[in-house]
Parts: C-alpha cells; structure tokens; sequence
C-alpha cells in the first residue's frame, strides 16, 4: 500500500511570554492510501497543531522548527512560477505560490468551528466560486456555483441554498457547507479537525456517514482529528494517540480497542462510558497534562500513570513494535 503522507520528525513550537512551549514533539508517522488515520488524545495535547502544520497552517506566534512533511502528488501540478512533478513532493520545503497550488486541490482541511470559518458577509455561493477560481482563473462564476451546488446536494442540502449566509444555516448545516468547500477541489488527503464538536449525537452520527459515504465516492485518504474514541471506533481504520505533542502509541483502530498497549491509551480506553455494562463505574485519568513550558524529564506521562518506573522520570522513551503489531512508546516494552 502507497503512503499518501508522510512526516519525519515535526517539531512545532509556539513563542509565550512565560517561554517556548513545544506543542509537536518530533513526530513521525505515514498515512497510507484510501485509509482513515484517527489522531487521537486529551485537549491541548497537539493534534490540531499537528493537522495544521501538515498543512503549514501553523498560526503565529507557533511555528515549525524541525521536520518535513512529504506528499505523494499522482499528476504533474503547474502553478505560476513552475510545475511540481508527479511522486513525492516536500511541503515544508515549498515556496509560497508552490503552496496554494498544493492546498485544495491535493489536500484540503477542515476547521472546528465552521461559524468563524465562514465569512459572515458573503453567501455560501460566494466561497465557492473563491475557492474554485482561485486554483482555476478562467473559470466562470456560474460554472463555479454550479459546482458548488453539486457539492451541497451531494450532502444533503437543498442546491438554492447556495444564495443563502451563514448565518441562515443550523450548526450541522454549516458543518456540511465547511465540508463541501473542502471538498470541491477533490483533494486526494482531507484533514478533519473536530468535525463534530458542538453537534448532538443525531447531527453527529449523520455527518460522520456522510464523510463515509464521500470517502468511497471521492477516493479519500483522511485525517480525523478528535478527542472521541467512540467517533474513531466507527470511522479510523488507524490509530495514532498523542499526548504532550508525542506520539505514544499507533496501531489499527481494532488492534487498539482490543488491545491497547500504553498506560495512556488503556487509560482513555477506560474513561468511555459503556452502554452494555451499566453497572461499570465511571473512570477518568487523575491529574492533568504538565506545562509544556517547563516539560518534565523523561515521560511526561508518569505522574499520572499507574504502572510508572523510575526510569520513566529518567529518560524518553522512543517507539518501537508493540506486542499487538503496532508501535508504542514505553519503558513498560523497552522503550529507551
């Protein structure tokens, strides 16, 4: 199976006034094609920073320091001031104009909160034709809605709706439009950041098939970025768990739920709630993830971990091959 993404040792830090907080922690992973890779863990724990920096999204004061960022193109793009040829291309190594060549047409993302994504002032229609026009100059406005329009309907919205604003669209509604602008261009990797936050399960449920059903019919290889293991264990076909910008563990999504091998992952394991046994008592992990201004040595997992050793507060541990065909990074599996 082709890799459709790879990164090799991302280091993003953000510039505070109390010092530098390393928000991505030399992380290294591929996503392969046609697969859904889930990135999992607590709030604040770099995911989002991850999915942006895929992107070189990154907002200041963040930036990347270290690390690339590879993507398999599968046809010869041109763009104003060259072409980037089919195969592996280097983002984090492209100029600027070679980047908005890129965005949208071969990967594309979407935001958590569709109302401050969308511009208030102009009609749906109106980010479409932006979108399309500016990968495509000599495209018509009337073309570009009608694409727009085909878009919509394939998401279950009424195509007149494209004249309409944000403002006039229920939460799960703006969340499909945020959808169909990232996907008109057809990108070959989506990167979905909490694409449910704030909706009610039933909204929820439908937008997560809707992004199913758009997967098989787009070709889609995807990013779902989200704190809900539950959403992950009906959508990721992989799991990556990240905690203080590292990663911690990987493995298929089955593998993972079956067998969880790090302390945290069995932890955020523990703490969903179970329908099917009523009389399970509530788990959470105590604690909190530490400042990553002044990180802790070793893992920073350890004071909140039950199985913790002294060499946990020693010395990072690295990844390597897990007991279930994943990889896990843990002195519990000979970590150092």
């Amino acid at each position: 199976m082709k890799d459709i993404l790879r990164v090799e040792d991302l280091i993003v830090d953000y510039v505070t006034r109390r010092g530098v907080a390393r928000a991505v922690d030399r992380v290294s992973l591929t996503v392969g094609e046609n697969r859904t890779l889930g990135l999992a863990g607590e709030s604040g724990c770099g995911k989002s920073t991850l999915g942006r920096a895929i992107m070189r999204l990154v907002p200041y004061p963040g930036k990347i320091v270290d690390g690339r960022v590879f993507l398999d193109l599968d046809e010869d793009i041109p763009y104003e001031n060259g072409v980037l040829k089919k195969g592996e291309v280097e983002i984090t190594a492209l100029d600027e104009e070679a980047l908005r060549a890129v965005r949208g047409k071969e990967i594309a993302y979407i935001f958590q909160d569709p109302m401050t994504s969308l511009n208030p002032m102009l009609r749906i229609g109106d980010h479409f034709v932006q979108i399309l026009q500016a990968h495509n100059p000599e495209m018509e406005k009337d073309e570009a809605l009608e694409r727009g329009k085909e878009v919509l309907e394939s998401l279950g919205i009424l195509p007149e709706r494209i004249g309409d604003y944000p403002h006039q669209f229920s939460g799960g509604m703006r969340q499909r439009v945020m959808i169909g602008l990232s996907l008109v261009m057809r990108p070959r990797l989506l990167i979905a950041d909490e694409p449910t936050t704030s909706l009610d399960v039933i909204v929820e449920a439908q937008i997560l098939e809707e992004m199913a059903q758009l997967k098989e019919k787009f070709n889609l290889t995807m990013i779902l970025i989200t704190h809900n293991l539950g959403v992950l264990a009906q959508t990721a076909d992989d799991i990556a768990v990240m905690y203080t910008g590292r990663i911690c563990e990987v493995a298929t999504t089955e593998t993972l739920f079956e067998d969880p091998q790090h302390p945290y992952t069995q932890a955020l394991l523990e703490s969903v709630p179970d329908v099917t046994k009523p009389d399970k008592k509530l788990s959470w992990i105590p604690g909190a993830p530490p400042d990553l201004v002044e990180p802790l040595p070793g893992c920073m997992f350890h004071p909140r971990c039950p199985k913790a050793m002294d060499i946990c507060k020693k010395k990072v541990p690295k990844l390597v091959q897990s007991n279930n065909g994943g990889v896990v990074a843990c002195h519990l599996y000979g970590g150092a």
